[in-house]
């Protein structure tokens, strides 16, 4: 077992940075491929909080893009990494928030409000956030699942996960991208 964990670790503390950055955003890129064939292709559509999620994911890969192009020195990995942490635990905290919507009682679930581009287009900004956040009946509605999580779910994980690649790549600074 203790051979495994070194044997892990050399793996890890092996892959440079800006590989690390590159997976950021191919793992952007597909799971937001992946939601726009659900919304075009399968014809659903995404929720307000569904969209806040998406735009987290969005800049999180544009962030790890631009770290990626520009592959800094150790404190501008840091910067980076900081830099794309911001969206990443947005979108937990919001992908956490939606999947208490979708766990409520029937009776608890907040009325079918309107969408996210009429709430963005008609209130000002800080209502409209307060709006989006309070959720509706649409964001608790579970039209997929996927070995039994649903699309929030599914988000939740994928942000822990960049969250958790965020952490290490903090933690293990000057020797990523070195053999151990």
């Amino acid at each position: 077992m203790n051979g495994v964990i070194h044997s892990l670790a050399r793996f890890f503390l092996g892959v440079s940075f800006r590989v690390w950055a590159l997976l950021g955003v191919i793992l952007s890129v597909v799971v937001m491929a992946l939601v726009l064939y659900f919304e075009h292709g399968m014809g659903m559509k995404p929720c307000p909080l569904c969209v806040l999620q998406r735009m987290g994911l969005i800049a999180a890969g544009i962030v790890a893009l631009l770290a990626m192009i520009h592959n800094p020195s150790f404190w501008g990995r840091r910067l980076y990494t900081l830099i794309a942490m911001v969206p990443t635990v947005a979108g937990i905290g919001v992908a956490g928030r939606h999947v208490w919507l979708q766990n409520l009682p029937k009776d608890r679930v907040p009325e079918c409000g309107p969408g996210y581009d009429f709430i963005m287009e008609t209130f000002p900004v800080l209502d409209a956030m307060k709006i989006i956040f309070n959720g509706s009946g649409e964001c608790a509605e579970t039209n997929w699942q996927l070995l039994g999580l649903s699309m929030p779910g599914w988000a939740l994980v994928v942000f822990a996960g960049m969250l958790l690649a965020q952490l290490y790549l903090l933690i293990a600074g000057p020797a990523v991208g070195s053999k151990a």
